[in-house]
């Protein structure tokens, strides 16, 4: 009797447990399915908050195209570019729309490889301020020198162009954004190997001077004296001379003692 009363005692308990034990999973799933409706809500409310971050931050017009040409060093690929030299490239725009669109100006820049965010060399803007009709076309210059103390790295080259439409909205379009290797000069014609060649080319003449005339003075040392013979055995003409006049070689030349023994010989007979 005293069973009966206890498992009837007990009995009711166990089921208001069981029940709330019940309801608690059921509460526990109709939570979970919440958070992952919720969940779900949240994605789709992000995927078009990035959409729409998206179509904002796009930098570019649908109606334009460009087109980017490196004439120094030629090319648009791999590229080497001279330290402290010129390089040069065109960029080609397109109007694709119904709108005329001005190209405003260029910049480059040069950028840690790593990281693009980081400047090394920025190089000026130039000022276009072309004005490009529906369906047609326009081609801009532009020209740069990368710093000699790049040479031999890696290097981000970045170039910009800014554009805008006929309702006044402004483009920029990275028309490059690669890495690029900076390589040193390579001159055809070195100019100190060729002033050391003219140098040694001057030595060597001088030096076959100075020998010649060395030479040409010995040669001129050993040389006989020439001796006067007056005008013996030369054929003059003494026609017009009187006889008389005329003396044979050597008759009225006296030596200077022969005229002294004569003076004095003089002066005693006197």
């Amino acid at each position: 009797m005293e069973m009966l009363m206890l498992v009837m005692l007990v009995m009711p308990m166990v089921m208001v447990s069981e029940r709330s034990m019940v309801r608690a999973e059921e509460d526990e799933v109709e939570e979970e399915d919440e958070g992952t409706v919720e969940e779900e809500e949240g994605a789709e409310a992000g995927d078009e908050a990035g959409t729409e971050e998206d179509e904002s931050n796009k930098t570019t017009s649908p109606d334009a195209d460009t087109v980017i040409l490196f004439t120094k060093p030629p090319g648009t690929s791999n590229l080497e570019l001279p330290a402290g030299q010129i390089s040069e490239f065109l960029v080609g725009f397109t109007n694709k729309g119904d709108q005329e669109m001005i190209v405003d100006s260029m910049e480059a820049s040069l950028r840690y490889p790593m990281d693009f965010t980081f400047h090394l060399q920025n190089f000026s803007a130039i000022n276009y301020v072309k004005s490009v009709k529906s369906k047609q076309q326009a081609t801009v210059a532009y020209s740069f020198i990368p710093a000699d103390a790049f040479a031999g790295r890696p290097i981000g080259l970045t170039i910009n162009l800014h554009y805008r439409d006929a309702a006044g909205n402004f483009f920029i379009d990275p028309v490059f954004n690669e890495t690029v290797q900076i390589v040193e000069f390579d001159e055809g014609f070195d100019t100190e190997t060729f002033f050391m060649y003219v140098c040694i080319f001057g030595l060597a003449i001088l030096c076959l001077f100075l020998v010649f005339n060395f030479l040409s003075g010995k040669k001129g040392g050993a040389r006989p004296k020439p001796v006067e013979t007056g005008t013996n055995g030369s054929d003059v003409d003494f026609e017009w001379i009187p006889k008389t006049n005329l003396r044979t070689p050597g008759s009225g030349k006296t030596s200077p003692r022969q005229r002294k023994a004569k003076n004095s010989a003089g002066s005693d007979s006197d």
